[in-house]
């Protein structure tokens, strides 16, 4: 049942407090049928605006994450997969987790109601690292144990402009960590986000929400927005029907100026702030929250040739209540600021080649307030990374592109790290493009490998090791992107990788009774990702999507791991979706997303196979206005998608919830 109020207590304070999303949707639906000047008519888009791209217009999108430049998604030659900002708003994602379950070649499940599990060709784990996600340049991987804090990752959904999704190595240009894939959130211009966006809503699960949106022109050529943004998701669910303590509040806020510059320069600052708050099942609040502010020029120079420079600063604050075998909930409280500088430049070298280098440094500061029952130790870590690209883009003749590049990074665990790659693009036809790759990609220690110790202080069980060395993978691949017709497009894409020094857990030599981590494992996965689209009329596409993994981890000859590989991969062999966007009318949409994953291993038992479908229904009584209904899960009453067998294994519930949204 709906609701338009909720009092209940915030976790982040535990005061009580009337919902908001109420209030603000009655101030958006107010502001929506007031008159419009002159000046914001001209900011607010159309409903033709607001419709799904054609075919042929989706295949010229421009995307920058293979290469590090513009090019058509036509001609990438990568297993990349795009996420436009109309797939979001069709999809009725709430998060930006949720938006990636768009992207076929991604595995995303969910644990319970503010952790996931997101990865690509694999090792989809508890603390899944292979995987480097970007926000518009700025890496949110932390090194604690080199993933991501997905409830610390979210933006106004409406103003992402698209999601660039990469299944394959990317190290050679996005350097350690981008071993089996790359995620880069890119959000629009302040300039293309002018006026006033609100959204509000309310429902069984997602509690209620609420964001607002203003963007305003300091200058012709300057252009700022501002947003806020709040959620409230109720307790997750057991396997029994009993509720989980894990209810979970976030609230962010944060800017974006571009301002045109002198010397055909452009300029970009922004920044985030965010805190969230949720129980965990095992006792007490974990908290998560920090900012970051970021800057960016760019200048594009007559000879063809482009330069940049980028600079951040990041800081994240950890509250973790740590409960295990070792001892009761103890929190253990990590402060991480990172600072991060990179450069690059792209000139012509001939008619034939195109070279791009760059330079880039990372400094981390970490401080861990460590509980007794789990410590890092040091407690405090300084830690640089360096590095240095360079890529040449050589043109054979008229059909085939040769791209030749790597990665040199040094880092203060293992030393200098390589990472190089070889590209071929043959274009059969102007709509039909062939690529294959080889590429050799790193996933550096992170403080989990090297310093962490169970309990604190001793007798240790467990711990890491300080002499962990990097993972690292070869990568072959192979892929095929074509617009078959007017009406159908595709893309196919098979790979194999074969794995070395994988992270593995057993007993320590010459220290009866503790446990440790080493490089002991190896192995192979190779697969198949396919997606289609088929557009059955102008207002209606379908889209579909298969992937296809084996996995085989093994214990190298005369070594050691506990789990016999089981720890490092939670994988479902076969994934398939099917989705259908539909406007009824120039006022009403309908659409549909149905999954179905595969049986998961996990080192205890297995994750059932499952189905599950979305839906949404869309109603615009003008171009400022639409009322929407999302409904999530609706095949289940509650599944499950993560975890070990056990019977405090959390369950994805229905959740059903109505928004409203206004412009102008």
């Amino acid at each position: 049942m709906l609701t338009t109020t909720n009092v209940r207590k915030d976790p982040a304070t535990g005061h009580c407090g009337k919902s908001i999303a109420f209030v603000l949707a009655t101030i958006a639906s107010a502001l929506a049928v007031a008159p419009v000047g002159a000046a914001d008519a001209g900011a607010t888009p159309s409903v033709k605006a607001l419709k799904s791209m054609s075919l042929e217009e989706l295949m010229d999108i421009e995307v920058t994450s293979v290469s590090k430049r513009p090019e058509k998604l036509a001609e990438a030659a990568a297993a990349i997969q795009v996420i436009t900002q109309d797939d979001i708003r069709h999809a009725g994602a709430a998060s930006l987790p949720e938006a990636l379950r768009l992207a076929g070649n991604l595995d995303v499940a969910q644990k319970n109601p503010h952790d996931w599990g997101i990865s690509a060709r694999g090792f989809n784990t508890a603390l899944a690292n292979k995987l480097l996600v970007m926000i518009d340049g700025r890496s949110v991987y932390t090194p604690l144990f080199s993933g991501v804090f997905w409830d610390a990752q979210d933006y106004l959904l409406e103003d992402i402009d698209r999601i660039e999704v990469i299944s394959g190595p990317g190290g050679t240009l996005w350097g350690a960590n981008a071993v089996n894939g790359v995620i880069n959130v890119i959000t629009k211009s302040a300039r293309d986000t002018q006026g006033v966006y609100s959204e509000a809503g309310v429902g069984t699960e997602l509690r209620d929400f609420a964001a607002v949106r203003y963007g305003m022109a300091l200058a012709p050529a300057v252009h700022l927005r501002v947003y806020g943004k709040m959620s409230d998701m109720g307790k997750g669910s057991f396997a029994n029907d009993t509720a989980a303590p894990d209810a979970w509040t976030s609230r962010r806020a944060g800017f974006r100026l571009d301002a045109d510059l002198p010397g055909d320069a452009t300029g970009t600052v922004q920044g985030d702030i965010y805190h969230s708050a949720e129980y965990v099942v095992t006792g007490g609040i974990q908290r998560i929250g920090g900012g970051n502010l970021l800057g960016r020029w760019t200048r594009e120079l007559s000879s063809g040739s482009s330069m940049s420079l980028q600079l951040y600063f990041d800081r994240t604050h950890l509250v973790d209540p740590i409960t295990n075998r070792f001892g009761a909930s103890q929190n253990l409280t990590d402060d991480l600021d990172t600072y991060d500088v990179d450069f690059q430049h792209r000139f012509p070298l001939g008619a034939r080649q195109s070279l791009l280098w760059g330079s880039g440094y990372r400094l981390t500061h970490d401080v861990v307030h460590n509980a007794p029952n789990t410590a890092f130790l040091p407690a405090r870590a300084d830690h640089q990374l360096f590095s240095v690209f360079v890529q040449d883009e050589v043109t054979l003749n008229a059909r085939l592109l040769l791209t030749l590049g790597t990665k040199v990074e040094h880092n203060d665990y293992t030393g200098m790290e390589g990472e190089p790659s070889a590209r071929l693009r043959w274009s059969l036809a102007p709509d039909q493009t062939l690529w294959t790759a080889v590429s050799r990609a790193v996933r550096m220690p992170a403080r989990y490998d090297r310093d962490i110790f169970q309990p604190n202080p001793p007798p240790v069980v467990a711990h890491g090791d300080k002499e962990f060395r990097s993972e690292t993978v070869v990568a072959y691949e192979a892929g095929y992107r074509a617009q078959l017709s007017p009406k159908v497009s595709g893309t196919v894409s098979v790979f194999y990788n074969d794995y070395d020094h994988l992270r593995s857990f057993g007993p320590t030599a010459g220290a009866p009774g503790q446990a440790g981590f080493g490089n002991n494992l190896a192995g192979e996965t190779r697969g198949l990702e396919f997606t289609v689209q088929h557009q059955v009329s102008d207002g209606w596409r379908l889209r579909g999507s298969y992937d296809l993994l084996r996995e085989h981890l093994h214990v190298k000859p005369g070594q050691v791991d506990l789990f016999g590989g089981r720890n490092e991969a939670s994988d479902p062999r076969q994934q398939a979706a099917l989705g259908s966007s539909w406007d009824l009318s120039s006022q009403l949409d309908l659409d549909a997303n149905l999954r179905w994953v595969d049986t998961r291993p996990t080192t205890s038992g297995v994750v059932p196979s499952y189905g599950e479908l979305d839906v949404r229904l869309a109603w615009r009584p003008n171009n400022q206005l639409e009322f929407s209904v999302v409904g999530q899960n609706l095949l289940h009453a509650h599944h499950p998608e993560f975890g070990i067998a056990v019977p405090r294994r959390e369950e994805i519930q229905r959740n059903i919830y109505g928004k409203v949204t206004c412009r102008f």
